[in-house]
């Protein structure tokens, strides 16, 4: 099998020469981007895994999803899209640059991209896009909320881009949107507020209605937009009447979360005080409205798209920069190599171009972002990426398709590295022997398979690629971290 670094060579090389389109008919391009998105609350998700898996908080316990749903439906999904690492400003910093976190200077939250980091915005921008970013960014550093960066990376119009935060108001000024509800003088903070919260000044519907006006201003020229949500991201709230929708449910442990409490890797770092704040019923009933929330704006967002004859040239994509384990293994939020915290939603369609209901299963991650998406609206931009352009693959006429290929991921704190393909993960960390897990077999990933003799081979093809790509683009934990092979 090949390894993902000969795999990329080869997508290098496709890829020479200057900025160019294929065609005079430019696509639009639609990026919907929300935060901390945990796929099993998606229903087309939902419907690619067995039953004890699309409802581990219960049987029935789901928050339908038909708008984001219509997008699986109208092109494809990818069932194996991992974060490159599972935390917000090293993933988003390799899915806007298609390089790995550590070659981009946000390895980290809250630290910066290098100043000649350069996106496939910027690409496009040259190209003759219109170009705009709303929502939240966090590859400015530690700004607060930050509006509109300086620094902008090819996103032209960056007025209703913030760098971080995750406020549930906002609001427009003469001045500019500014964040919304209550502020607190003494720490100078705004306080995350949503007693007064509209249909019109929530985060996720404010911000959806601004990615409206500003593809209505361009619709007329090729237009490249990335809304970025914060939800579904703590803290859980949500406005009426999603703040009640799903207060009936009952929520069920994970049958992983006692297992985790019982015996789990190190690099997890599960303690007995993880099961006490892991399943607040309030707070995933918020987490499913949030996500109703979202998915009502994306299906307010694709009817602008299809009543003003733009839905035929716009390629839209629907993703996150990490998930949530939401009980899972003791855990919340992200930051392990966790099906639930590295696995993420995404999901493309291209009318026309992409086979309606298509399923990919090769192995991807954020870094391969920005030269499939390119490679897709048929941009020759002459730069060599990290990542895969997996364009041939996407715009196959295969039902489904499987490649021989196996990423890898990263924890920004050099706690971990793993190795994915389309079945097979392996997590390599300092603190103990290796975890290699069979997600066929044991999707819930109790059972480790490093020291099963018929696993032997597995084991070693995922730890030489692994190796093999963390030398090519000079991973720090490599040589750091004494991290353990055997």
């Amino acid at each position: 099998m090949k390894s993902l670094f000969n795999i990329l060579l080869i997508g290098a090389a496709t890829m020479p020469g200057s900025n160019a389109f294929a065609s005079s008919t430019k696509p639009n391009l639609l990026i919907i981007h929300t935060d901390e998105h945990n796929f099993r609350t998606l229903g087309c998700y939902r419907d690619q895994l067995p039953e004890d898996q699309a409802f581990v908080w219960g049987k029935g316990v789901k928050v339908d999803t038909p708008h984001i749903d219509s997008i699986a439906r109208d092109g494809a999904l990818f069932t194996s899209f991992y974060a490159a690492s599972p935390v917000c400003t090293p993933s988003r910093a390799s899915f806007v640059t298609g390089l790995y976190p550590v070659a981009t200077g946000s390895a980290r939250n809250d630290m910066p991209l290098h100043d000649n980091m350069v996106t496939f915005a910027e690409i496009l921008k040259d190209g003759g896009y219109a170009t705009a970013y709303i929502g939240k960014w966090h590859l400015d550093g530690d700004a607060k909320p930050g509006w509109a960066p300086a620094r902008k990376f090819g996103f032209e119009d960056n007025r209703y881009m913030f760098n971080r935060g995750h406020w549930k108001l906002f609001e427009e000024t003469g001045d500019g949107p500014k964040v919304g509800g209550s502020y607190n003088p003494e720490n100078e903070r705004y306080r995350y507020d949503i007693s007064t919260a509209t249909d019109k000044s929530f985060a996720t519907d404010f911000l959806a209605d601004k990615a409206i006006e500003i593809i209505d201003r361009d619709k007329e020229k090729p237009f490249c937009l990335m809304l970025s949500l914060p939800d579904p991201h703590g803290p859980n709230s949500v406005r009426e009447p999603y703040d009640s929708m799903y207060s009936h449910l009952k929520f069920e442990e994970p049958r992983t979360l006692r297992a985790a409490l019982k015996s789990s890797p190190k690099w997890s770092s599960v303690t007995g005080k993880n099961s006490a704040q892991t399943l607040k019923q309030e707070q995933m009933a918020d987490y499913f409205g949030m996500v109703k929330c979202i998915d009502d704006n994306v299906g307010k967002i694709l009817k602008y798209l299809k009543d003003h004859d733009l839905e035929k040239n716009t390629i839209v994509v629907f993703t996150s920069d990490h998930g949530d384990s939401m009980g899972e293994h003791a855990k919340h939020n992200k930051g392990t190599p966790w099906e639930t915290s590295a696995g993420i939603p995404f999901i493309i369609k291209y009318p026309g171009q992409i086979k309606p209901g298509k399923l990919v299963h090769t192995a991807y991650s954020t870094v391969d972002f920005a030269p499939t998406v390119l490679g897709i609206m048929g941009v020759d931009s002459g730069r060599e990426f990290h990542g895969l352009n997996g364009s041939s693959e996407l715009l196959g006429p295969e039902c489904a398709s499987t490649g021989d290929r196996i990423v890898y991921i990263t924890n920004a704190g050099s706690r971990w590295v793993a190795a994915v393909d389309d079945r097979y993960k392996l997590v390599i960390s300092p603190s103990e022997k290796p975890w290699l897990f069979d997600l066929e077999k044991d999707p819930d990933e109790l059972i480790n398979f490093y020291r099963n003799p018929d696993y032997k081979e597995i084991g070693e093809r995922l730890k030489n690629s692994l190796v093999t790509q963390m030398k090519a683009f000079k991973e720090p934990a490599l040589k750091k971290n004494n991290l353990k092979f055997d």
